[in-house]
């Protein structure tokens, strides 16, 4: 599903100075697994999240994603292989404010090209499986917090995606909204969808199967979740 071979990715600082971030990654996560990225600010999550969302490129090393190597791809591409492959949820949730949350989960299929009737459809479906269907036609900003992260999942499954990466999904929400939103990560990741979620919350991370512990570019811990709860 998801394979890292010795990824190492580094940023200019400066005119001749580099900053290594991510020193030789190597990392497997199987079809179906729910796993969770924790580490100190600085320790390589979001660039680590970045490159596995085809959002970065990387210096050496391979990444695998499906069976196809993720490597000197085009914008294009790069795109194509996001829509086709991964689904999206972000702490600051992303939805966009001028448009409904029917229409916002609806979005991915608009770039798909598929009509209006048939997205919205298909939308008010993912809707009424996060229990928001009464809310379809309700701004962002009417909203709770939890409503509107509920309104992000459902527009990362809406292409039925391999993989979802979730960027500190719960960040932004009270403990039992964030319990509740744990909870549809885990419904959805029974049904067969590899879940990575990159986290400092512990609580967070206790309810993934599996915790790699990133620290200085290397992953310094990678188990069963019960084996790492003192890991921060």
């Amino acid at each position: 599903m998801v394979t890292l071979n010795s990824i190492n990715k580094s940023y200019p600082v400066g005119k001749s100075n580099y900053l290594h971030v991510l020193k030789g990654i190597d990392l497997v996560i199987d079809k179906g697994e729910l796993v969770s990225i924790m580490g100190p600010s600085g320790s390589g999550k979001s660039t680590l999240l970045n490159i596995l969302g085809i959002l970065d490129s990387y210096d050496d090393g391979e990444y695998i994603l499906e069976d196809v190597v993720m490597k000197n791809l085009s914008e294009k591409q790069s795109a194509f292989y996001r829509n086709k492959f991964l689904g999206f949820v972000f702490q600051s949730f992303n939805l966009l404010p001028f448009k409904n949350a029917m229409e916002n989960v609806a979005l991915p299929l608009y770039y798909q090209k598929v009509g209006r009737k048939d997205r919205n459809r298909i939308a008010l479906n993912y809707l009424d499986k996060f229990g928001l269907k009464d809310w379809a036609t309700h701004m962002p900003n009417e909203l709770s917090g939890g409503q509107k992260q509920r309104v992000a999942i459902a527009r990362a499954m809406i292409n039925k995606p391999s993989v979802i990466l979730a960027d500190e999904p719960t960040g932004a929400l009270d403990s039992h909204t964030s319990e509740e939103v744990m909870q549809i990560f885990r419904d959805v990741n029974k049904e067969g969808t590899t879940v990575i979620i990159v986290t400092h919350d512990r609580e967070v991370s206790g309810r993934t199967d599996r915790v790699i512990s990133l620290r200085d570019g290397i992953i310094e811990h990678s188990g069963n979740a019960e084996l790492n709860k003192e890991i921060a």
